[in-house]
């Protein structure tokens, strides 16, 4: 219980985290409605799971180095930045006429894969994985591999459940949501998705 508790607490610590991963999720939610919400935070946990099974695999050193970080943070900035831009672009246009009988379908595979390549993006979430391991390892002294699954089931199900209420919520406001708060929800993800690329491939050696 107690693996369980500190798991529960870090995956609240996480989930409270706001950056492009959050906006998505809201925006996603708002416009196509609850249960599309649930596959992009699917697609967040399986991005989380593997980058868990990464670092414990002991490939941290590889990570870690140096090249390996600029590498991986100018490729996740300027695939971020693309996105933004659609976002800033073509996605705020498209809904300048936003009507929720007409958005178009998407498959659970496509939207779960737009929830895994978000999170998947910033290096900063491999890096923060890397870290857990870490600290789960040594400081925590979770040496046997059912003790590290319990506490990373427990963090990736808190985080998942954190996604669904925070889907379930910007659901339930679809009601309220205007066509012009639609456009300038896809705007501040736009805008919020090229800050963080610029901080990305600016500032590859920031964490």
């Amino acid at each position: 219980m107690e693996i369980i508790a500190k798991g529960v607490f870090s995956g609240i610590v996480l989930a409270l985290l706001i950056g492009p991963v959050f906006f998505t999720l809201l925006q996603t939610s708002i416009e196509r409605g609850f249960s599309s919400g649930v596959f992009v935070a699917i697609g967040i946990s399986l991005s989380d799971s593997l980058y868990i099974l990464i670092s414990y695999l002991g490939l941290a050193q590889f990570m870690e180095a140096d090249n390996f970080r600029h590498y991986m943070a100018y490729g996740g900035g300027i695939i971020l930045l693309l996105f933004g831009l659609y976002y800033l672009f073509v996605k705020s246009r498209k809904l300048a006429r936003y009507d929720p009988q007409n958005i178009g379908n998407a498959s659970g595979l496509r939207l779960a894969a737009k929830g895994f390549i978000i999170n998947g993006l910033s290096p900063m979430v491999l890096f923060f994985w890397l870290a857990t391991v870490s600290v789960a390892t040594t400081q925590l002294g979770y040496s046997s591999s059912r003790q590290v699954l319990i506490f990373f089931a427990s963090i990736v199900t808190t985080v998942f459940t954190t996604d669904v209420m925070k889907a379930k919520l910007a659901d339930k406001l679809r009601g309220l949501i205007t066509p012009k708060a639609i456009r300038r929800l896809n705007i501040v993800l736009g805008v919020i998705m090229v800050i963080f690329a610029g901080k990305l491939i600016l500032f590859p050696d920031y964490e």
